[in-house]
């Protein structure tokens, strides 16, 4: 016998003879000592504990850049950080979008539905939220962005007659200057609500478009269908953006995100007046859902 386990059973000896040699308090080490240590092990406590961290960052504004952090200390923390942190976050800045795009009917007594799951998963949702894609045909690097608008109104402009059917949110173009081009680049980036039973992948697979080899989606890293190759790129999208016709490219990926840029042209006294939006439009900043926010 090894000398670690002999002095484990002398160690078990000694408390099931102690108390006055009562055999209750090897009952009670052994139901409330040892099986309480062994269901500690099974879940997460302390700082690891899904409803503590939930309470630090939500006293941090759910800081992004404090959660990429936080997910590279161990993976754990990377787990419950996908699993809730990043999934709050999405909340807490967009609530009525996280709403439409996780929508399974309304909860008990009538109250809202509780966030459900999303394709491509929270992280990346967080990051498309967050995270201009930039425009690497331009050279335009990606970077955080402090505030941004998504619309319902602007992600129909991207469906085709036959598509209208889906929901789809699309941002406003996030605006760069390109060193010796007299007009500004715009990336955008947007998400469909269940892309997977969309009317705009059953058109894409029924055309046959073939999938990107060397483009992939800068949010999940998955395979990325071309719009404009695939023939769905309607007029309407750069319009919307105020692009030039012509110069729009935009992808979509499998699991229904959507990213591209855009030359955009220089507006006219006649062109400041848009169609309104609806009232569901979501902006990143605050939790705020509703209006025109300042780029």
């Amino acid at each position: 016998m090894s000398k670690g386990a002999r002095n484990t059973r002398q160690f078990l000896a000694a408390s099931s003879s102690g108390a006055g040699g009562s055999g209750s308090s090897s009952a009670s080490y052994g139901s409330g000592g040892i099986g309480a240590a062994a269901r500690t092990n099974d879940v997460n406590t302390g700082i690891l504990d899904e409803n503590v961290l939930a309470l630090v960052f939500r006293s941090l504004d759910f800081d992004p850049k404090m959660l990429c952090t936080v997910c590279c200390v161990s993976r754990r923390l990377r787990a419950v950080a996908e699993r809730v942190l990043w999934r709050e976050l999405c909340v807490s800045r967009a609530p009525r979008m996280v709403a439409s795009l996780t929508a399974t009917g309304a909860g008990a007594g009538g109250a809202p539905p509780a966030p459900g799951r999303v394709v491509g998963g929270w992280p990346a949702l967080a990051k498309l939220l967050l995270f201009c894609c930039g425009a690497a045909a331009a050279a335009v690097r990606g970077h955080f962005t402090g505030v941004s608008r998504f619309s319902k109104t602007s992600g129909r402009s991207f469906l085709s007659r036959r598509c209208r059917g889906d929901l789809l949110y699309v941002s406003d173009p996030c605006e760069h200057a390109v060193p010796g081009a007299d007009d500004d680049v715009g990336a955008y980036r947007g998400v469909f609500r269940g892309f997977t039973r969309s009317r705009t992948r059953a058109c894409l697979v029924g055309r046959q478009a073939p999938l990107e080899t060397r483009v992939r989606c800068p949010y999940c890293g998955a395979r990325v269908w071309r719009m404009v190759a695939a023939g769905m790129a309607p007029r309407s999208a750069w319009r919307r953006l105020g692009a030039y016709e012509g110069r729009l490219e935009y992808y979509v990926c499998v699991s229904g995100h959507l990213h591209g840029n855009c030359w955009l042209a220089r507006l006219t006294s006649s062109d400041g007046d848009s169609e309104d939006d609806d009232d569901d439009d979501a902006s990143t900043e605050g939790g705020s859902d509703g209006g025109l926010v300042a780029p």
